[in-house]
């Protein structure tokens, strides 16, 4: 028993002309768990600096400007982190 057809195995898909679709490597922002760490961490920040109270010398532990200091450390960070995750991706396009 010989085999002369030399056909792939899915020849009837391999000569439809698909068009390809254009999709980067990296998820959108807010589906990553980095997002949601950083919301939380925010979230934990300002809750924080609200609850903890004053000493007896009426000093604020945790004042609002050490708070919002914080937070745009915590964004400074997830900026380069989403920078760093889209770093090595690339986008093709269409047109």
């Amino acid at each position: 028993m010989t085999s002369t057809a030399s056909t792939p195995v899915h020849a009837e898909t391999a000569t439809l002309d698909r068009s390809r679709r254009a999709t980067s490597e990296t998820k959108a922002a807010y589906k990553t768990t980095e997002f949601i760490v950083y919301i939380a961490a925010v979230l934990a920040v300002l809750i924080a600096s609200n609850m903890v109270g004053q000493d007896e010398n009426q000093h604020d532990y945790f004042p609002a400007d050490r708070a919002w200091l914080y937070v745009t450390l915590l964004t400074i960070g997830y900026m380069i982190s989403r920078g760093l995750a889209k770093a090595g991706s690339h986008t093709v396009d269409d047109a």
